[in-house]
């Protein structure tokens, strides 16, 4: 059985905040709310609308050249280089366009990349694109990959972000904690709601959730 979704409105009509309240569980903190962006990783009209708001905060920023898609969002990241190109905020590289890159997973969860990707990421400008910045954990792994390979790093993209910078890099998130003003996130072990003997509604990560 799903858990109840509330679907929030934004000032554009063509695009939602979704979200479920209760006690939740990622592999590193819980949290009191599940935000639900898949329908903005899967469904084109919402990702191009998120890619508009993206577009619109980087108009006067840092020069792109590659985008790092993180937590599946690499439908996103397509949208964000047409909108950068078709308003010719691309960076003018030799090949004139935007690459979109994701990148490869050790079992340590490192993040790596093989030799046919490193020309996208060495010398190039990378904006890190992920789903939500909460902890920080994906995205300073992203940095620390990004510097280790020799690129460049734009600044951090996210959808949901409780944080403004990570490493000193700004975060520039569409949706943060004034859309959810009672928004909570707390180490594992030092969770009131566990405290409180409120049962985990569902364990969740970047792919979704699974209730227990």
């Amino acid at each position: 059985m799903p858990i109840n979704m509330v679907k929030l409105p934004t000032s554009r009509k063509d695009l939602y905040f979704r979200v479920a309240k209760g006690h939740f569980a990622t592999s590193r903190s819980h949290t009191n709310y599940y935000i639900d962006i898949t329908v903005q990783k899967t469904r084109l009209s919402e990702a191009t609308a998120l890619a508009q708001e993206f577009v619109e905060m980087y108009r006067y920023k840092a020069p792109v050249d590659t985008i790092l898609c993180l937590d599946g969002t690499e439908v996103i990241g397509t949208c964000i280089a047409n909108e950068m190109t078709r308003m010719e905020l691309a960076n003018m590289n030799l090949h004139q366009t935007v690459y979109i890159v994701t990148p490869e997973h050790t079992s340590g969860s490192q993040l790596i990349f093989r030799e046919n990707i490193l020309p996208m990421i060495k010398g190039k400008n990378v904006l890190i694109l992920a789903a939500s910045v909460v902890t920080g954990f994906t995205a300073r792994g992203a940095i620390e990959a990004v510097k280790y390979y020799d690129g460049n790093i734009s600044g951090i993209a996210a959808v949901f972000s409780t944080e403004t910078e990570c490493e000193g890099y700004p975060i520039t998130s569409v949706f943060n904690p004034k859309d959810l003003p009672d928004y909570a996130s707390y180490d594992s072990h030092k969770c009131p709601m566990c405290r409180e003997g409120k049962k985990i509604d569902a364990l969740i990560n970047c792919y979704g959730y699974s209730k227990l």
